[in-house]
């Protein structure tokens, strides 16, 4: 089963809005939309009982019953769902780092530990500056030869990028990598973050 976090407090404000929809049984589906891509969103919604699919894996939450979309359930490894109170409210978070890429094995083939590393790890954070980075192909010697994209293309910071983050992150966690190079035109600035 996937093994999917619900914090006490995000259980407690879905019970909260469940008990409002006044439908007996109802319960919560968790699901992940174009899952293994670049898209994927993981999304919470109210499941009333006449939705229920009977493939779907389902967790006990006490208040209510949480349903994991069948076809999600690898992508949702390791998700976690909090909530927490502010003055406006509060927020509802749902984290799955898994959507987009699902988690592979330690004996996987190295061009897919890579990937699962980039979408994981390293292209979360250069999202913030409207960039990414895609593996061409690993070469002689375990070198993983990428190409960056959006923010990170023509960005005057690349190269930093490239040695202090993303060299250093996929060394670290795939070890048969021994280096990395970039193929990307960087004379193209027109999106570049920094100029």
């Amino acid at each position: 089963m996937a093994l999917v976090t619900v914090t006490d407090s995000a259980r407690d404000y879905l019970a909260q809005l469940i008990e409002k929809q006044d439908v007996e049984g109802m319960g919560v589906r968790i699901f992940v939309t174009q899952p293994g891509t670049r898209n994927a969103e993981t999304c919470l919604a109210y499941c009333p009982p006449n939705e229920i699919v009977p493939t779907d894996e389902t967790v006990d939450l006490q208040k209510f019953t949480l349903y994991l979309d069948h076809n999600s359930v690898p992508f949702l490894e390791e998700a976690y769902v909090d909530y927490s109170k502010d003055q406006m409210g509060g927020q509802l978070t749902i984290k799955a780092p898994n959507a987009k890429v699902p988690q592979v094995s330690d004996d996987a083939p190295l061009p897919d530990r890579v990937n699962y590393v980039l979408a994981s790890e390293i292209n979360p954070n250069l999202a913030a500056h409207g960039g990414d980075v895609s593996l061409v192909e690993i070469v002689e010697e375990s070198v993983a030869v990428l190409r960056f994209g959006g923010g990170c293309q023509g960005c005057s910071a690349v190269s930093l990028t490239l040695k202090q983050g993303v060299e250093k992150t996929l060394k670290e966690r795939v070890p048969e990598i021994t280096a990395v190079r970039d193929v990307t035109d960087h004379t193209n600035t027109e999106n570049a973050y920094y100029q």
